[in-house]
């Protein structure tokens, strides 16, 4: 089947099938998976014009709903740290939008790019991996307890639902909420500063920020995994749906380069990704969040390492 935006012919089971796979994993650290769809779309599609970070962005924009929803459904969502993620990473990821479209329409150059932003998500990843396993406080942490409680109601085969976040307070310095016995406190305006930076990164990647920000929030702000995934995964949403539209509003400007998403693909990208997280959200609560950030760390390495290698070597 040929799409004519991305100029490619692809077998139209294979982008759902691809996107299941990616979004199963990731979305259960709050990631979409666009961050590993990009590289797969540049490097094994060869759609590499500014359209490609547009059409990742649709993905997202057909795809996380699933993953929100179980995220919500069970009481994982903290909304006011989604509030802050989305006004923070809103105005710059229309900024990335025009430096993408400006000053990255090269391949090559926005490969490179791409190959920091993959090798930076991957070191705080694995920092956080190490720090974990050499931590002997001797008091099991709130995703061990998590853990915990998961195989206690597996094995009484009691139904009902697990205990939910409890947000304690939210102002203009700091969000609070409980989650299994343990406070979480955060500064708000150092989010709100982290996600803007992020939303212009997101931006001219086309990934709507949630690759980045939840690493920070698990390795920076020492939030557990299970109570971020939720927020990051809407915050990328809402980014992602501002990002199409400002793609959209682009593309006339630059007539000679296909800058506008390719809608078809996109939806065929979004509809294995929408089964993929909400899969990926489903089981989430029974996986070890250090086997979930060994996954995406690995995956990470591999695709920066080789735009870094093919940038070098080119």
């Amino acid at each position: 089947m040929y799409f004519p935006v991305a100029g490619i012919d692809v077998n139209p089971l294979i982008p759902p099938a691809i996107a299941f796979g990616i979004s199963f994993f990731t979305s259960m650290s709050g990631v979409s998976g666009a961050f590993m769809l990009l590289p797969f779309q540049m490097s094994v599609l060869g759609f590499t014009s500014p359209s490609v970070s547009a059409t990742n962005q649709l993905f997202n924009i057909v795809a996380i709903p699933g993953g929100v929803y179980r995220y919500i459904r069970e009481g994982r969502m903290v909304w006011p740290l989604t509030w802050v993620v989305i006004a923070g990473t809103l105005p710059g990821v229309l900024v990335g939008a025009v430096i993408r479209v400006k000053y990255l329409p090269d391949p090559a150059k926005f490969k490179l790019f791409a190959a920091f932003v993959l090798a930076y998500i991957g070191f705080r990843l694995v920092r956080d991996i190490m720090e974990g396993k050499k931590e002997s406080t001797g008091k099991p942490s709130a995703e061990e307890r998590f853990q915990k409680l998961v195989k206690e109601f597996n094995r009484a085969n009691k139904k009902g639902e697990l205990p939910r976040i409890r947000v304690r307070h939210f102002t203009l310095t700091s969000i609070s909420y409980d989650f299994y016995g343990e406070n979480y406190t955060v500064n708000t305006l150092a989010i709100s500063a982290l996600s803007l930076i992020v939303g212009v990164v997101g931006g001219v990647y086309g990934i709507g920020g949630g690759a980045i920000i939840a690493p920070f929030f698990v390795s920076f702000f020492r939030l557990p995994v299970y109570t971020v995934a939720g927020a990051a995964l809407m915050g990328t949403f809402v980014t992602s749906v501002a990002g199409v539209a400002f793609y959209q509003a682009l593309a006339p400007f630059y007539p000679d380069m296909a800058v506008a998403p390719d809608w078809l693909l996109g939806f065929l990208f979004g509809i294995g990704g929408t089964l993929g997280m909400y899969c990926g959200a489903r089981v989430q609560k029974r996986m070890p969040a250090r086997a979930i950030k060994i996954i995406l760390a690995v995956c990470i390495f591999f695709v920066a390492c080789k735009y870094a290698w093919a940038f070098l070597g080119g």
